[in-house]
């Protein structure tokens, strides 16, 4: 039987943990409300029947130079989603070996049984009920207002913790966002889509009223696993060898040959463009890693200063003596 521990503690001890290994959001979800809204089959009860708390961690996405490159560079450079899969991962070993109980890195993989776009367990959903991200005008983006855009994965455990509370106000639509809207009708991720896969309105309130995202016209673009089957039907259909090597080598397929001829299996986004334009994202207060990295040392300095004075009043004190 495993231990009792103070929930308080080990909660913040997971936060501590997946904050050194790189996170810049921690939060748990509410599992009844997980359990109540989640399509039949997809609770974290289908997973781990005896779950008790769902932890959830976001990283940050890009540097600001990938954000001012361009869209073919950015492509090749891809995100940082593997990041916060390997956070989690650590953290399910951290929690059975720390405290005992049993726990499981949720796979974000597809289920096989529903289809190509219907995960095993939805880790935005996740983080969006614990309050480490909200929904925006952008599709499936969760946006956070300090962070910008992150990615997420989600740790089930049968360590019962007190669940942290949705975000109070949603950051998305930006100011800028709603003036475009109001005088054109669309907002800049809807007008800078590719694709069109983005529609909605904005309400008198200047909250989102309504979010449409045409999920299979953004995957066949920007995913590779949506990518690569039509690639390779496109060659089946050739008519002759030209035209059979202009399928397989074409230029718009050389990202995604490369990207698996380096083994850069996390490299999976091809389309980055409602994200580009995105203000919040743009001008998000820690969502720049070079600010971080700024405010950083600027407390490592301070701290520094600090033990400097503490220790010329313990010198002075012991000339005193």
């Amino acid at each position: 039987m495993a231990e009792e521990f103070d929930p308080a503690e080990v909660k913040q001890a997971c936060e501590s943990y997946v904050k050194k290994k790189g996170a810049l959001t921690f939060g748990l979800a509410n599992l009844e409300t997980l359990e109540r809204i989640s399509p039949l089959g997809c609770g974290p009860s289908a997973m781990l029947p005896k779950v008790k708390s769902v932890l959830c961690v976001g990283v940050g996405g890009g540097t600001r130079g990938a954000w001012s490159a361009d869209a073919k560079t950015l492509a090749y450079i891809g995100d940082t989603e593997t990041m916060a899969y390997r956070v989690a991962y650590g953290l399910a070993f951290f929690l059975e070996a720390k405290f005992g109980y049993r726990s499981i890195f949720v796979p974000p993989d597809m289920d096989p049984e529903k289809g190509a776009r219907v995960p095993l367990q939805s880790m935005k959903l996740h983080a969006e009920v614990a309050g480490i991200g909200a929904r925006s005008m952008a599709g499936d983006i969760l946006l956070h207002p300090e962070y910008g855009m992150m990615y997420y994965a989600s740790v089930f455990t049968e360590i019962e913790l007190l669940p942290d509370e949705p975000m109070a106000e949603n950051p998305c639509p930006h100011s800028s966002c709603v003036k475009l809207y109001r005088q054109s009708g669309q907002t800049p991720c809807m007008r800078f889509c590719p694709v069109e896969c983005l529609s909605g309105s904005i309400g008198d309130d200047d909250k989102v009223a309504e979010m449409n995202y045409n999920a299979h016209a953004c995957a066949e673009m920007s995913q590779q696993y949506e990518a690569i089957p039509g690639v390779l039907l496109d060659t089946l259909d050739a008519k002759g060898p030209i035209e059979r090597g202009m399928a397989l080598h074409g230029p718009e397929n050389q990202v995604i040959w490369y990207k698996l001829a380096i083994g850069a299996g996390e490299l999976l986004a091809l389309c980055y463009e409602c994200m580009r334009v995105c203000p919040i994202i743009q001008t998000a207060p820690l969502g720049n890693p070079i600010a971080r990295g700024a405010g950083m040392r600027q407390k490592i300095a301070e701290a520094e200063a600090a033990a400097k004075a503490e220790h010329a009043v313990e010198q002075a004190a012991e000339k005193g003596d």
